[in-house]
């Protein structure tokens, strides 16, 4: 890490989230992915307890009041044991603001958020709008102090466990811009159910296990209206442009997990290549094993230190929607490509679930996808370096 960038501080948050990932995360992982299993309660309850997500909540609300540096720092470490486990951290530090209720009851809330016990899930993207995020038709309708919400959403993550869903509907239908007339409205529920009123069923996906992703489908829902607006960089609230400045966030965000899943990778590769022989000697003695793990190292370390800037702009209050695209895109084409070279390096052993390089190679697979495809990335990085 660059000299600039490193306190005491954290390097001992990287390091206790490091051997918290080696002992709590990767034997649960091993374990469960194999066989689609749930991130555990107790696993969670324990990541409550090392504040992982209230990183970025302020000390007077119950969290560490830290920056999206060190929630980064902490996601990366994370999701070299299971990448599912570094998203779940979201579902508190990118939702604090986006958490229903006013005054005290709402402070209540945000501090059970730190401690992990009341997290969110976000159901933005639709069967007909997932890169065009203006495309959202879901509405949302003023009915008295109610909103009352109709239509449907796909690819929300964590809906049956979370405690709210944030919800991004359209609320005027006359807007003059396709990005206007949208906002975030939070749905409470009891956990491990959906809201009142919704229907879901789980995406089968082919990585990303540990918890469910929904397809929902709101039937006139109704939800309490509370006309307080979230302010800041990471608000889920505050309509189009407080979403895309959201995104920013959780886009440095999926560079840690690629960034992780990649190292994490790599670490089984580098092990079993001084385990396994091959004509007399261990194929790390090969100098095409030998060369791949170089380059696999120096792409993981590139697309850190470009993370390390990018959380660095973005804890200064720099808009950063050009650099957060990047770090993104950069970081998720390189996971791809590190993950699969070491699952090749194991051979036919990385094509089982004997060694966890699979999980990592499919979990890397879609950091290409979400938050942005990396088609929708190189579109914001070309647009801003062509002046539009």
């Amino acid at each position: 890490m660059s000299e600039g960038y490193w306190t005491d501080e954290r390097r001992m948050m990287q390091e206790t989230a490091r051997e918290f990932t080696t002992n709590e995360v990767l034997p649960v992982a091993n374990e469960l992915d194999p066989e689609k299993g749930q991130i555990p309660r107790e696993l969670i309850d324990k990541m409550g307890e090392m504040g992982y997500f209230g990183i970025t909540i302020p000390e007077d609300k119950g969290g560490l009041g830290l920056g999206i540096f060190e929630y980064c720092l902490i996601a990366e470490e994370l999701a070299r044991g299971w990448m599912s486990v570094a998203s779940l951290i979201a579902r508190g530090n990118g939702f604090w603001r986006s958490i229903p209720g006013d005054g005290a009851e709402r402070d209540e809330k945000i501090a059970r958020m730190a401690a992990g016990d009341y997290l969110g899930a976000f159901a933005m993207s639709e069967p007909n709008a997932g890169s065009d995020m203006a495309g959202v038709s879901c509405k949302a309708t003023r009915d008295g102090d109610d909103w009352i919400i109709n239509g449907n959403k796909y690819w929300c993550t964590f809906a049956d466990g979370a405690d709210f869903i944030s919800v991004v509907c359209r609320v005027d239908s006359d807007s003059e811009s396709r990005q206007g007339g949208m906002k975030s409205i939070s749905v409470e529920k009891p956990r491990g159910e959906l809201p009142a009123g919704v229907q879901g069923s789980a995406i089968p996906k082919i990585g990303y296990h540990g918890w469910k992703t929904y397809e929902l489908h709101f039937d006139n829902v109704r939800v309490p209206a509370i006309d307080r607006e979230s302010s800041g960089v990471g608000s889920m609230a505050g309509g189009f442009v407080g979403i895309q400045q959201g995104l920013e966030a959780a886009r440095a965000h999926t560079a840690a997990r690629s960034i992780g899943a990649a190292q994490g990778a790599l670490e089984v590769a580098i092990e079993y290549a001084n385990e396994r022989e091959q004509f007399g000697r261990p194929i790390a003695k090969f100098q095409a094993i030998r060369f791949k793990i170089a380059t696999a190292a120096t792409e993981i370390e590139a697309a850190r230190q470009l993370m390390y800037h990018v959380c660095n702009e973005i804890d200064s209050g720099r808009r950063t929607d050009k650099e957060a695209a990047m770090v993104k895109y950069f970081a998720a084409e390189m996971s791809e490509r590190v993950t699969s070279e070491c699952l090749q390096i194991l051979g036919g052993a990385g094509y089982t679930t004997h060694y966890p390089v699979e999980r990592y190679w499919r979990d890397a697979r879609l950091t290409k996808i979400f938050e942005g495809t990396s088609e929708i990335m190189q579109r914001i990085i070309s647009d801003r370096l062509m002046g539009k």
